[in-house]
């Protein structure tokens, strides 16, 4: 396997595979999250073509597309995190470029357990690793709980360094349900449930 880092996706083919595994990897999250967590096409196109942000392409020997990230350390391109809290909390890291964020990694799930997530992660690693910097990325719960993806990402980056890093959560988001039933319900335990 081929992990190829490249600034855009202009090519036409590419990109309709590149979209066909991002919405296989991701499109079932949707109902399982409440925050959106696929991109529209066109927004997808846009960070394609957006050459502040890399893409780790992993490549089979014939050339077909079998995984996709993004990273970047440009953190203006990436229009659901506030640059803002970086500069704040982190201050000499983002004023030196050296704060980088997954915007995602994607494998196709054929190609699942056979290194093409472990082998991106490891080039993203090394990146931000050469320059004492700091990698942030989002896991909604659901691949936390039932991934284990925060878990995961630990072991992975940790075995490559000799799990010389700190790991950490700097922030979480929750999501609220009120609901009004009919009038006659005695208790919260009569509440209808999510299916």
């Amino acid at each position: 396997m081929l992990i190829k880092v490249i600034d855009q996706i202009t090519d036409e083919e590419m990109l309709d595979a590149a979209w066909g595994l991002y919405l296989e990897a991701f499109e079932e999250l949707n109902s399982l999250a409440v925050q959106r967590h696929l991109m529209y096409r066109s927004e997808f196109e846009e960070v394609m073509r957006d050459t502040r942000v890399d893409k780790y392409l992993a490549l089979e020997s014939d050339g077909t597309l079998v995984g996709l990230s993004c990273y970047t350390n440009n953190l203006h391109a990436i229009p659901l995190i506030a640059p803002q809290y970086f500069e704040r909390h982190y201050p000499e890291q983002y004023h030196a470029k050296r704060i980088w964020y997954i915007v995602f990694v994607a494998v196709k799930p054929e190609a699942q357990g056979r290194d093409a997530f472990a082998q991106m992660s490891e080039q993203m690693y090394l990146v931000a690793a050469t320059q004492n910097g700091l990698v942030g990325l989002d896991v909604c719960s659901y691949n936390d709980d039932v991934r284990r993806m925060s878990r995961v990402f630990r072991l992975l980056i940790g075995r490559l360094c000799n799990f010389n890093m700190t790991f950490k959560q700097i922030d979480q988001q929750s999501f609220w349900l009120y609901n009004f039933p009919a009038v006659g319900a005695e208790s919260a335990s009569e509440l209808p449930r999510a299916a």
